[in-house]
């Protein structure tokens, strides 16, 4: 075949039906789990509303000045209880406050609780959870045998023994958040620690797995380049979910009088100072109590639609 004839016929090749011409999309393109998740989640609504109330929450909780002018500790007893107007859109509790400066401020605390609340439970439960699925035998045995045991405590339950025996460190609100973080996290790891546990036992059977290992990969080198890569969207979507969990829980235990204390200013101590008063004046309850559910909504739903994208199965 002459030249022009070949040129001739590679184009006919080329432009047959189902021979992906130049520029074209190819058809066998290899698709990552996280681009699917993403082109899942970018047309999902509740995706991008969920980011959006958390963005604003985020912002509020670092820079409330932004929201407010007020001052949350600006209390005057003449304007206790006096309802929602143009001078404060909340109104005042029963010391005088500004409900509604409060309730802007009140987000930093509930957040940071949160916040670490989650980083430690995820430090600590996908710990002990990467080392019992990875490496089996007793050492799987003992730390599953520890997360059993800490399962079975109420979480709730748990908090008050410890909170009431430990005391409050006076003049310090960070210390005080500390400490309803650490105690909320040491009882809340397990579920972290059984869904990392599950995900490592998969991925350690992959093919790539085994060869990392028939080519002599120390266990260390495997954890960091192979299972934690790859184990990692189960449990951050676990700890998603958690986080606003968390941000209730730190609201009950604030409401039972046990969680952060005063001056702290969160939406758990302002829901607690309100619950005498729901009846006469329902706005000092109305509002700290909408943020908070509001708060733990958006987290919970954020996890829900970033678990059912991340899942194989609805793909």
């Amino acid at each position: 075949m002459s030249e022009p004839d070949s040129v001739v016929a590679l184009e006919h090749i080329e432009g047959a039906p189902g021979t992906p011409s130049a520029g074209a999309p190819e058809a066998g393109r290899s698709r990552s789990l996280g681009g699917d998740a993403w082109e899942t989640l970018r047309g999902s609504w509740v995706f991008w509303s969920s980011l959006v109330v958390i963005a604003i929450l985020i912002v509020m909780a670092i820079w409330p000045g932004l929201f407010t002018h007020a001052d949350p500790s600006d209390c005057q007893a003449m304007r206790a209880r006096q309802s929602p107007s143009a001078h404060a859109w909340f109104g005042y509790d029963v010391q005088g406050c500004d409900v509604y400066a409060r309730t802007m401020y009140g987000a930093r605390a509930s957040i940071m609780v949160g916040s670490l609340s989650t980083l430690f439970a995820l430090v600590l439960g996908a710990g002990m959870g990467v080392y019992a699925g990875f490496y089996g035998g007793w050492v799987d045995i003992i730390l599953s045998r520890v997360t059993d045991i800490f399962i079975g405590i109420p979480i709730l339950l748990g908090s008050i023994i410890i909170l009431s025996s430990i005391p409050t460190p006076p003049g310090s609100n960070f210390l005080n958040i500390l400490k309803v973080a650490l105690t909320i996290s040491i009882l809340s790891w397990p579920s972290t620690a059984r869904v990392a546990r599950s995900a490592v036992i998969q991925v350690k059977q992959a093919d790539f797995v085994a060869a990392s290992r028939a080519f002599g990969a120390s266990r260390g080198w495997m954890i960091r380049k192979h299972i934690l890569p790859n184990a990692a969207a189960p449990v951050i979507v676990i700890s998603t979910i958690s986080l606003g969990g968390y941000i209730g829980a730190e609201a009950t235990l604030s409401f039972l009088g046990i969680g952060l204390q005063p001056p702290v200013v969160s939406w758990g101590i302002a829901i607690n100072d309100a619950a005498a008063y729901i009846r006469s004046t329902p706005h000092m309850l109305l509002f700290p109590a909408l943020f908070l559910s509001v708060t733990v909504l958006a987290f919970i739903a954020l996890g829900d639609v970033v678990r059912e994208a991340l899942d194989p199965k609805t793909m």
